[in-house]
C-alpha cells in the first residue's frame, strides 16, 4: 500500500518556482498527486546587480502561498522547500530567505551546487533504463552535470551556464546576431573545458533534465508524427537539438512563443538554453540524450522518503504494478496466473526468446486486465492505449512501443504497427507475432483453469505438422479461434489436451 501521508517538495529555482505533491508505493514507485509552476526570474535580479529585490521577494511569497494551497489540497502533511543558484549567489540571499520564511511560515534550505547536482541525478536517473553516463540539467542560473556509473553518481559539476544567465549576458539582439551566438558558444566551451568534464565513453549515455531541455524535446517532438505522448524517455539526437537551435535562433521573440511545444514564458531564454545544450553535446561527442521527466524535486522526494535507487528492472515492475492497481478490473492473482502461464508457453513454443521479449510478455500479461475497465471486448486496444499514455518509469520508448505492439497484435493479429515503426526497427515482426499469440493462448488458459491449479503447461508431442500441448484445464478444449492463427504464426496445427491431475 502507498504511504498514507503525501509529501510536498517546493523548488525555488532561478527561472521558475515549482511544487510537486508525491506519494511513494511500497514497491518504490513515486506517484505524482498534484503540481504547480510559476515564473520567478530571480536570476534576472542578480544579472542586474547581484541582489534579490523586494519585488523578487513578493513574487516568491505569492508563489509559495499558492504552492502551499496545492499541497494542502492534495493532503500533504509535510513540506520540504529548497532554493538553488539565484538565492545562493545573491549577496542578500540570507535576508531574502528570512523575509520569505517570515511571510509564509515555510522553512527553506538553500542547497549548494553539489547537492543540486546530486538531487537532479537521483530524480532523473531513477526512472530511466540507463546505467552509466552524464546527467545534464540546465536551469535558469546554472548548469548541473553529474557523472555516474552503475546508477551511482561519481562526481558533479555546477557551472554558471543557466539559460537565463547566458541569454542576458550574451544575446542582446532580436534575433541574435552571429557574433553574439559565437561568443556565447565560445564561453560555454571554455567553461566546460576548464571544468575538466570527462569524454563520454562508448558504454555511457547522456540524460537530460530540467525545463529547458524538456522544452527543446517538446519542440522537436511536435515537429513530427510520434506515437508516444509522454516526454519521459524521449530520445533527442544531437542533430535534433541542432534543428531546434536553428529554428529558435532565427525566429524573432514576438513569434517565438508561438512555436509548437515551447512554453511561452521560456521564449526569451530558450535560445541561450538550446545553445548551451547543443555545445555540451558537441563537447561530449554524444550522439543523443535521453530526456527525463523527473529531476531535482523528485530526487529530493526519493531521499526524504528514504527510497534507494533500484535496478531498472525493479523500477519497471513497480511502475507497472502501480499503474495496474489504479483499475478496479485488475486482479493481481489473475495477472500472476496469466503471466506464469505465458512464461511457460513461451519456453515451450519459443525456446531461446531473449530477455527483452520475456519481460515484455510478462508485462503484457500483467497489465492486460486494466483494459477491461474501459471495455471488456476491446480490452486489448484499451490496454495498449493505457500503456502508451501512462507515466511508466524505467521504460525506454522502444520498450513501451514494443509492449503496446504485443498487446495490440494479441487483440487483432492483422492490426498495423506502422505508427511504431521508428521505435521498433530493430525488432523482427515475427517475434512480435509469436509473443502476441503466446499471450492470447495464456489468456485463454487462465480463463479456464482453476485459481488453485499450480500444474504447468507441457509439450506432449512435436511433429512436423502438429504441436500437442498439455494444459492445466479441466476438460477437452477445442482451441478453434486460436488454431488458425497458430498455423499462420508457427506453421503447425495446435492440439490441446488437458493434463491429468495428481
Amino acid at each position: 500500500m502507498p504511504q498514507p501521508h503525501p509529501l510536498a517538495v517546493i523548488d525555488i529555482g532561478s527561472n521558475s518556482g515549482r511544487v510537486i505533491v508525491v506519494r511513494l508505493s511500497n514497491r518504490g514507485h513515486l506517484e505524482i498527486l498534484s503540481d504547480a509552476r510559476t515564473s520567478l526570474r530571480l536570476i534576472r535580479d542578480l544579472n542586474g546587480g547581484g541582489r534579490l529585490s523586494s519585488a523578487a521577494v513578493d513574487r516568491t511569497v505569492a508563489a509559495l502561498h499558492d504552492f502551499l494551497a496545492v499541497a494542502d489540497s492534495a493532503g500533504a502533511r509535510r513540506v520540504v522547500a529548497v532554493a538553488t543558484a539565484a538565492v545562493r549567489e545573491a549577496s542578500n540571499g540570507d535576508d531574502f530567505i528570512g523575509r520569505v520564511e517570515a511571510a509564509t511560515g515555510v522553512d527553506i534550505r538553500v542547497i549548494d551546487g553539489d547537492e543540486e547536482a546530486h538531487y537532479a541525478f537521483t530524480g532523473a536517473v531513477h526512472g530511466l533504463p540507463v546505467e552509466a553516463g552524464l546527467l545534464v540539467d540546465v536551469g535558469g542560473g546554472s548548469l548541473e552535470i553529474s557523472h555516474f556509473r552503475n546508477r551511482r553518481a561519481l562526481r558533479g559539476w555546477t557551472l554558471p551556464l543557466g539559460a537565463l544567465r547566458v541569454t542576458d549576458r550574451f544575446l542582446s539582439s532580436d534575433p541574435p546576431k552571429p557574433g553574439e551566438l559565437t561568443r556565447l558558444r565560445d564561453h560555454v566551451v571554455t567553461t566546460l573545458r576548464a571544468a575538466g568534464l570527462p569524454q563520454l565513453r562508448s558504454d555511457e549515455s547522456v540524460v537530460g533534465t530540467g525545463g529547458t531541455i524538456r522544452n527543446i524535446a517538446k519542440v522537436h517532438r511536435a515537429a513530427q508524427t510520434y506515437p508516444i505522448p509522454r516526454l519521459h524517455g524521449y530520445e533527442l539526437s544531437r542533430r535534433g537539438v541542432r534543428e531546434v537551435a536553428d529554428r529558435v535562433v532565427s525566429t524573432p521573440l514576438r513569434r517565438r512563443a508561438a512555436i509548437s511545444g515551447l512554453s511561452a514564458d521560456r521564449a526569451d531564454s530558450i535560445v541561450g538554453g538550446v545553445l548551451v545544450v547543443q555545445t555540451v553535446l558537441d563537447e561530449m561527442r554524444a550522439a543523443a540524450m535521453t530526456v527525463s521527466g523527473q529531476g531535482l524535486r523528485e530526487g529530493i522526494a526519493f531521499e526524504e522518503l528514504s527510497a534507494a535507487l533500484p535496478s531498472t528492472g525493479a523500477v519497471r515492475q513497480a511502475s507497472l504494478i502501480a499503474l495496474a492497481s489504479r483499475f478496479t478490473t485488475w486482479d493481481s492473482d489473475r495477472a500472476r496466473r496469466r503471466a506464469r502461464m505465458a512464461a511457460q508457453l513461451l519456453d515451450l513454443l519459443c525456446p531461446g526468446a531473449g530477455d527483452e521479449m520475456q519481460e515484455t510478455l510478462d508485462h503484457a500479461a500483467t497489465i492486460l486486465d486494466a483494459g477491461r475497465s474501459v471495455d471488456y471486448y476491446n480490452r486489448w486496444e484499451h490496454a495498449a492505449d493505457i500503456v502508451l499514455s501512462a507515466d511508466l518509469r524505467g521504460f525506454s520508448h522502444h520498450r513501451i512501443a514494443l509492449l503496446a505492439a504485443v498487446i495490440l497484435r494479441a487483440g487483432r493479429d492483422r492490426v498495423s504497427l506502422r505508427p511504431y515503426s521508428t521505435l521498433l526497427d530493430a525488432v523482427d515482426p515475427r517475434d512480435i507475432d509469436r509473443v502476441a499469440l503466446v499471450l492470447v493462448l495464456a489468456d485463454e488458459v487462465e480463463r479456464r483453469m482453476s485459481p488453485r491449479d499450480v500444474r504447468q503447461a507441457e509439450l506432449l508431442d512435436l511433429k512436423r505438422s502438429t504441436i500437442v500441448l498439455g494444459l492445466p484445464i479441466p476438460h477437452d478444449w477445442q482451441a478453434v479461434d486460436v488454431g488458425g492463427r497458430f498455423r499462420r504464426v508457427f506453421g503447425r496445427n495446435l492440439v490441446v489436451q488437458p493434463i491429468a491431475g495428481d
